[in-house]
């Protein structure tokens, strides 16, 4: 590992997305840099995201997509109430086509501007290697620019003077060292693991009511520094929910069975009472905010049967988890996914040769169970579904002879604010004024969400703000440095 500078123009706190965009933008701009990860690799959640969020890009144009910028910004503000703060929102959105060729000219292949959900622009653009390439990409840039790297060497404050940053004081090797730097970008991802905060924020007890994905010692490190540096809060409460199951360790990422969970059949509480129009799995914020009104049980479950699955493979499905997995994608080792799991003596997926058995395994009331299933099997016959109107087309009723519960569980892939920044990615204080010299951006910046994840107007903003918004901070720090 390089040795710890003395002193550079910037320090980046954090590897992932935001962190990397900011460095090599600001090295194209001839200032050194130097990136601090706290963790001994790089990239964190960014490795995992597929594809990212773009408005008037050229592989738009190319598909005669014509959804525009001011279009996009409109929606984005109406889904938030314009509770998200609209300069923050118009800049990502501004930013976000040049940044698809900017990522084309560091290596990055993109294969199709999409969509993930229906009833939505193209304005996915899937990555070739997902995040992981990303990552690979922009550190190569970055050390071929002169940027330093150091991970495993966790920033732990902020020095000020005269009101302006002056520099990081980071741990190595148990002990702390200043390094001097004019500017610092504020890049650590959020607090997605640490539990006294998402209670504190959200409500939410982690691990039981809700479940982080792919976040290893996220804290809040750059937040709370940033704050004691003066800065205001803003989204710390936002986090970007959905539902998922199986969980466990037991089952790989994208399987059959959390596949088949996914499927719009019939969801009911840990109660055995439906709970939603199970449509709304088409769009992940909608589906989290339904989960989250039984976080007291931490889960909900799917319930299917023989039809189901002969359906999932003969058909497909309705809703693929993940761009490997579209609709039509048929599930044919579904039948071995579910028997490995009960052999093992999983609790995640149950099975039973009448809803009674089934209602017992999954400790419910065989009599709650059953009023839910023949009163929706009805709703199936008629064509119509009299209590939450879902789409006929999915209403399909569950005959048996075998059925399945499958436990699933509120999960997110992170916090979604906590820094106030304005529309430049400068971190402000509480009476709106520029703290000299900070910046933020991707998780630990708030303002774009307003209370949920604008889903349906813009697939891919997580990843997209993440990148983008480490891309403005660059650009407005070297303006910053040349003062």
């Amino acid at each position: 590992m390089a040795s710890i500078p003395e002193k550079a123009d910037v320090a980046v706190v954090g590897s992932g997305a935001t962190g990397l965009a900011a460095a090599v933008t600001l090295a194209e701009g001839g200032a050194k840099v130097v990136v601090f990860e706290k963790q001994r690799s790089l990239g964190g959640t960014s490795n995992f995201f597929q594809g990212t969020f773009a408005v008037e890009s050229e592989m738009q144009r190319e598909r005669y997509v014509d959804y525009t910028r001011d279009e996009c910004f409109k929606q984005t503000m109406d889904y938030s109430h314009w509770m998200a703060n609209p300069r923050v929102v118009r800049a990502i959105i501004n930013e976000s086509a040049e940044t698809i060729s900017w990522l084309q000219e560091q290596g990055v292949v993109f294969t199709d501007a999409a969509i993930n959900m229906p009833e939505s622009p193209l304005t996915y653009h899937i990555i070739k290697g997902k995040g992981e390439a990303v990552v690979k990409a922009l550190v190569d840039q970055a050390k071929a620019k002169g940027v330093t790297i150091l991970p495993g060497t966790p920033v732990v404050s902020l020095l000020k003077e005269d009101g302006k940053i002056s520099g990081v004081v980071v741990e190595a090797d148990g002990e702390e060292v200043e390094v001097a730097a004019k500017v610092v970008v504020i890049a650590s991802g959020g607090f997605a693991n640490n539990k006294e905060w998402i209670k504190k924020y959200t409500g939410f007890e982690l691990g039981t009511e809700i479940t982080p994905v792919g976040n290893t010692g996220k804290t809040g490190d750059g937040i709370r520094m940033a704050w004691e540096a003066g800065a205001a809060e803003e989204g710390i409460e936002t986090i970007e929910m959905f539902r998922v199951g199986p969980v466990g360790d037991e089952f790989a990422m994208g399987c059959n069975l959390e596949q088949a969970t996914a499927q719009p059949d019939l969801w009911v509480t840990a109660k055995g009472e439906r709970f939603c129009d199970e449509t709304i799995t088409f769009w992940d914020t909608p589906v989290g905010n339904a989960q989250s009104r039984y976080k007291k049980d931490g889960y909900t479950f799917s319930i299917f049967d023989d039809s189901s699955i002969q359906r999932w493979m003969e058909r497909g499905l309705d809703k693929g988890v993940g761009v490997e997995f579209p609709p039509g994608y048929k599930l044919t080792n579904l039948h071995k996914e579910i028997q490995a799991a009960i052999d093992n003596g999983s609790a995640e997926v149950l099975a039973a040769d009448s809803l009674e058995d089934l209602a017992a395994q999954i400790e419910v009331d065989p009599g709650v169970l059953g009023a839910t299933v023949e009163e929706y099997n009805g709703y199936c016959a008629q064509g119509w579904d009299e209590l939450f109107a879902k789409d006929r087309r999915y209403l399909r009723p569950l005959v048996g002879p075998r059925f399945y519960a499958v436990r699933a569980r509120t999960v997110f892939l992170g916090t979604m604010g906590g820094i106030r920044v304005n529309g430049k990615m400068e971190v402000v204080d509480k009476k709106d004024g520029v703290i000299p010299g900070l910046y933020a951006g991707g998780f630990d910046a708030g303002g774009m969400y307003g209370d949920s994840y604008p889903i349906k107007s813009s697939s891919g903003l997580a990843s997209s703000f993440a990148l983008n918004s480490g891309r403005i901070a660059g650009k407005s720090a070297l303006r910053y440095l040349r003062k």
